[in-house]
C-alpha cells in the first residue's frame, strides 16, 4: 500500500492541481452553450450566446480596442525591452546603472494598483500643464507598455546572457560595426526572445483591467472592463461565450508558437550537426 501510494501520488496531486485551474473554464465553456441564463444547470445546447455576442456592441468595441491595445503594447514594450536588456547584459558599469536596474524592474514587484494610480496622477497632472494626454487609448498604452517592458526584459536579458559573444567578437574582427553587429547577428540570435517577450506583453495588456480602469476615459472601454462591468451585474452568458472565444484563440497561438519553436530548434540543430560534419 506504501509503494503503491508513493507510486502514484505525485500522479494524483498533479490531477487535482490540473482539475483545480481548468475545470472552472471547462464548466464556463460548457455553459456558453447552454439554451438558457441559468448556470446551474444545463438545459440543452444553442448558439444563442454567441449570436448575441456579435450584436453586443460594447463586447465588439472593447475586443477592438484590446486587439489594438495589446498589438502596439506588445510591439513597444519588445523594443524598449531589447534597449534595456542590452544596456544591463552588454554594459556592466555606467553611472546610474543600478538605478535604472531598480526602475526597469519595479512594475515587477509593485502592485498592479499602485502603478496605475500613480499613472493616473501623472496623466492628469500633464493634462493639466500640457493639457496633454487625454485619459484614453493612448494613456492605456502607455500603462501597459510599462509593465510589459519590464517582464520582456527578464525574457530578453537571459537570451542575451545565454548567448555566445565571441560570434559578435569574431563579427568585429571582420569589420563589422557595431551597428551591424547588432542588427545582423545579435538580433537573429535573440529573435525567439523577442517574440516571447512580445507575446508576454500581448497577454498582459490584453488581460489587464486594473491599470485600463485608472487611465481610461469616458466611452474607452477595453474587453476585459466590459466583462468586469457585466459580471459585477449579474449572470450574462455572452461573456462566457466571449471568454470562450478567447481561451480557443489563445490556445492556438500558443500550440502554433510551440510548433514553430520545436521546428526552428530542430533545424537549427542539424544546420549544427551539418556544419560540425563539414
Amino acid at each position: 500500500m506504501k509503494q503503491l501510494l508513493e507510486r502514484h501520488f505525485g500522479k494524483a496531486w498533479l490531477t487535482l492541481v490540473y482539475a483545480f485551474l481548468y475545470l472552472p473554464l471547462v464548466f464556463m465553456i460548457v455553459f456558453s452553450f447552454n439554451s438558457t441564463r441559468q448556470d446551474a444547470r444545463f438545459t440543452g445546447f444553442s448558439l444563442r450566446w454567441y449570436e448575441a455576442l456579435t450584436r453586443d456592441t460594447k463586447i465588439v468595441e472593447g475586443f477592438w480596442l484590446s486587439l489594438k491595445v495589446a498589438a502596439i503594447t506588445g510591439l513597444l514594450s519588445a523594443v524598449l525591452a531589447t534597449f534595456a536588456a542590452f544596456v544591463l547584459v552588454r554594459y556592466r558599469r555606467f553611472l546610474g546603472r543600478t538605478i535604472f536596474s531598480g526602475m526597469v524592474n519595479a512594475p515587477l514587484v509593485m502592485p498592479e494598483v499602485i502603478i496605475g494610480l500613480s499613472l493616473l496622477l501623472l496623466a492628469v497632472g500633464a493634462q493639466n500643464l500640457f493639457g496633454w494626454p487625454q485619459r484614453g487609448m493612448l494613456t492605456i498604452i502607455l500603462g501597459h507598455t510599462l509593465l510589459g517592458m519590464a517582464y520582456g526584459v527578464v525574457v530578453i536579458q537571459s537570451r542575451l546572457l545565454e548567448m555566445d559573444r565571441s560570434i559578435e567578437d569574431a563579427a568585429m574582427d571582420l569589420g563589422a560595426r557595431p551597428h551591424q553587429v547588432f542588427f545582423l547577428i545579435t538580433l537573429p540570435n535573440i529573435f525567439q526572445a523577442l517574440l516571447a517577450a512580445f507575446l508576454l506583453a500581448f497577454t498582459l495588456s490584453f488581460d489587464d483591467v486594473v491599470i485600463s480602469e485608472f487611465l481610461s476615459g469616458p466611452g474607452v472601454n477595453t474587453l476585459p472592463q466590459v466583462i468586469f462591468g457585466y459580471a459585477r451585474r449579474g449572470i450574462n452568458p455572452t461573456i462566457y461565450a466571449a471568454a470562450t472565444l478567447l481561451i480557443v484563440t489563445v490556445t492556438i497561438v500558443i500550440v502554433s508558437y510551440a510548433i514553430w519553436v520545436a521546428r526552428a530548434t530542430r533545424r537549427r540543430e542539424r544546420e549544427i550537426a551539418a556544419a560540425l560534419k563539414s
